[in-house]
């Protein structure tokens, strides 16, 4: 096992995602968007508040912070550990989320994470999960207009899809090799932290539903100033 190779992969993905760009397009357009709306430096927000291309810029952004160190990790180790190198990506893409959730430099208060959690997902390049999540994420959105409750099923259904596809020998992992069985039971127990990350940051959202004040999906600037 190598620990320091892990804690680097962490480290180098907590970085990245201390790009804010939520605050960083906020600024560009002279709204701090930490003071507007629910106050999330995410997608969401940015659209409630900037409108739709501001929400587009940060959604492609706060993805991307994830979804770059990501792919690096699974070139440079796919062909280093090849039963193992999934591990790694997902050690970044946690640190991406971490960096993204809990800034330091912000006192720790970030955003929910689902942008840079769909990007480290896309980081490990399996085609079928994607295709899978993303599918799920539009029907839960376009039936319940809620994004909210969209990104929390998209988490579990990645824990489940994450899970279910390792155990059956869709993923790198080889159970045979039991430094790669080891490597995979790891991954699956990242992939719950991801997951329970995502739901414990969107708390007040799960509030805000069972009081039915929840907001719904709107392409629409908010009127608050």
């Amino acid at each position: 096992m190598n620990i320091a190779l892990r804690v680097l992969c962490l480290i180098i993905g907590y970085m990245c995602g201390l790009i804010e760009t939520g605050v960083i397009y906020g600024k560009m357009k002279g709204v701090d968007i930490r003071k507007h709306g629910s106050g999330n430096l995410g997608m969401t927000n940015a659209l409630r508040v900037l409108g739709p291309k501001a929400g587009l810029v940060v959604f492609i952004g706060d993805l991307l912070k994830a979804f770059i160190p990501c792919l690096i990790s699974n070139i440079v180790f796919r062909n280093i550990y090849p039963d193992t190198y999934m591990v790694y990506v997902l050690y970044t893409g946690l640190g991406a989320v971490l960096g993204h959730n809990f800034p330091f430099y912000m006192k720790f208060k970030g955003g929910k994470g689902i942008s840079s959690s769909a990007g480290a997902i896309i980081g490990l390049l399996n085609p079928w999960m994607m295709l899978i999540l993303l599918t799920l994420f539009v029907i839960v959105v376009l039936i319940t207009h809620y994004v909210s409750v969209g990104s929390i099923i998209l988490m579990v259904g990645y824990m489940v899809t994450f899970i279910a596809f390792a155990l059956n020998g869709l993923l790198c992992f080889d159970q045979s090799i039991p430094e790669s069985k080891s490597a995979m039971i790891e991954s699956i127990i990242l992939s719950v932290i991801l997951a329970v990350l995502a739901i414990c940051r969107h708390k007040d959202n799960i509030k805000r539903l069972m009081r039915h004040e929840e907001h719904k999906l709107s392409f629409h600037k908010s009127e608050e100033k």
